[in-house]
């Protein structure tokens, strides 16, 4: 006899319901870029017009995007609002290098060794620490770190579902931190920057995709130290003693991987050398000139393919070495292989690539951005308030859309130019918007992976469903939620930069 639902569990069974009932993003993008279409055709006779906040003097109306003039945009854009996606240049050349990192073995031989050298009362901190660092790899943090967890915790004697949740804490509500620049930050910074171009394209042109660094650097350790007390503290003693019959030993490592490591070490080591002497000594070619010679300077332009050479280079020293690369066929194969797992995202950057144009091309945003900030000084909703607001919000859409690009492509350009116009930096909105992302990741039914981690839970226990994996990551999403909050909040409060050049207020 199962036990009643509590209104807890009945209310996430009921947003998993509505959930389902949404259309695929591919679906809701296509319906979105209709609906702008329609709406600048409704609006555009209503004469509504407002000052550009970033040229004094200059009123911009809601284009009508239904006429002669906006069918021909239509038609003659369309191309080009695909190609010129903001993340789509982005993922897709950073994946390059990271497919070949994953594919060869090397991401999953690293990880398994750095769990593997933990000490057993450090467990589960290194545990939550390697998938938060795993973001830097993608997804592939996914696929690796939540079964290997579990692996670990039942060889050691202790509930592997325990170690499965730790690792999918740290991969999925920790994906906004790491010591490292990684995909996600290009991905959301160039949606970041397409926003604030709307009202200021001078401050967007300054920006890079390492407006949060500094913040994502400070919250590895934060998340690191909530994970793991919510693991031992809260999760584990809730799941009691495993009395399971699976039983397992980690693989350790072989000494050609080892071997593999080593050199993979060493090639990335000497790539990063090489680097520097582009960037650090003076005249170098990837060096700036003005008063801040490495944040503005062609070496964070091209942040984007430096990070894909930097995986691609020990990654391919580890194929060779390990044999699962032995010509260039084996190379081209395996970036073939990346690109054709991309097949989804290529389509869903075809939709909401029109979206996003035909939003920008209408004026909405602008206007849009005006009034909402007009409003929202009206009620006297501004600073520490406005975003917590603002947090609430983007964690709520999580619960319904599980692409974090697909919800901030939606989002960005509307909420990046309301708090400009309230006096917020651009990158504060998104450090907001990360944090509410990544902290409700782990209890969206709709998120990419999350039918994946079931699977690997009923490994161990064959009755896992949804709403028992549900309730076993709710801990981690409530403490890492408002922990994370409140660091932002004191992180405002101090008014210390998110990342180099990028502050907290907008002038």
């Amino acid at each position: 006899m199962g036990k009643k639902k509590g209104v807890f569990q009945r209310s996430l069974d009921g947003i998993e319901v509505v959930g389902n009932k949404l259309p695929h993003p591919v679906t809701l993008f296509a319906i979105l870029a209709l609906i702008v279409l329609l709406l600048s055709a409704a609006l555009s006779p209503l004469g509504i017009s407002v000052e550009h906040p970033g040229e004094e003097g200059k009123m911009v109306e809601i284009k009508n995007l239904l006429n002669a003039e906006g069918i021909q945009y239509i038609f003659t854009s369309m191309t080009d609002n695909f190609i010129g996606f903001a993340p789509l240049g982005v993922v897709l050349v950073t994946m390059l290098g990271i497919g070949i990192a994953e594919r060869s073995g090397l991401i999953s031989a690293l990880l398994r060794g750095f769990v593997l050298s933990v000490p057993n009362r450090f467990i589960t901190l290194g545990l939550v620490f390697a998938g938060i660092m795993s973001s830097v790899a993608s997804d592939a943090g996914y696929v690796v770190l939540p079964p290997l967890g579990a692996l670990l915790f039942a060889a050691i004697g202790r509930h592997p579902l325990a170690g499965l949740a730790a690792a999918f804490a740290g991969v999925s509500g920790g994906f906004s931190a790491n010591l490292f620049l990684s995909g996600t930050d290009a991905l959301l910074g160039e949606l970041t920057i397409a926003g604030a171009a709307v009202i200021d394209p001078a401050y967007a042109e300054s920006m890079s995709i390492a407006m949060n660094w500094w913040f994502i650097i400070v919250s590895v350790f934060v998340l690191t130290i909530i994970g793991t007390w919510v693991t031992e503290r809260v999760v584990e003693p809730r799941l009691g003693e495993y009395k399971g019959e699976y039983r397992e030993k980690i693989e350790k490592l072989t000494s050609i991987e080892k071997k593999g490591l080593i050199w993979s070490v060493v090639s990335i080591i000497i790539a990063v050398i090489l680097t520097a002497l582009l960037i650090v000594p003076e005249g170098a070619p990837m060096r700036g000139t003005g008063d801040q010679p490495i944040i503005d300077s062609p070496f964070m332009d091209s942040l984007v393919p430096i990070i894909a050479i930097l995986f691609f280079i020990p990654g391919l020293v580890y194929g060779k070495v390990t044999k699962a690369i032995k010509n260039d066929k084996d190379v081209a194969g395996q970036l073939s292989d990346t690109m054709a797992s991309m097949g989804m995202f290529i389509v869903l950057a075809f939709t909401a690539g029109q979206f996003v144009a035909y939003f920008n091309e209408s004026n909405m945003g602008l206007v849009l951005g005006v009034y909402g900030a007009e409003f929202l000084q009206n009620i006297n909703l501004t600073g520490i308030p406005l975003v917590l607001v603002f947090i609430v919000l983007a964690a709520f859409i999580n619960i319904f859309i599980g692409s974090a690009s697909a919800k901030w492509a939606m989002m960005a350009p509307i909420f990046v130019p309301i708090m400009m116009q309230l006096g917020y930096s651009p990158e504060l909105t998104q450090m907001a918007y990360r944090i509410a992302d990544s902290s409700t990741n782990i209890i969206s039914p709709l998120m990419t992976y999350f039918a994946i981690i079931i699977a690997f839970a009923q490994k161990y226990d064959k009755k896992m469903g949804i709403g028992t994996l549900i309730s076993t990551m709710l801990p981690y999403s409530i403490f890492f939620l408002i922990g994370w909050t409140i660091m932002l909040v004191v992180w405002m409060l101090l008014g210390i930069e998110l990342g180099s050049g990028a502050p907290i207020l907008y002038n």
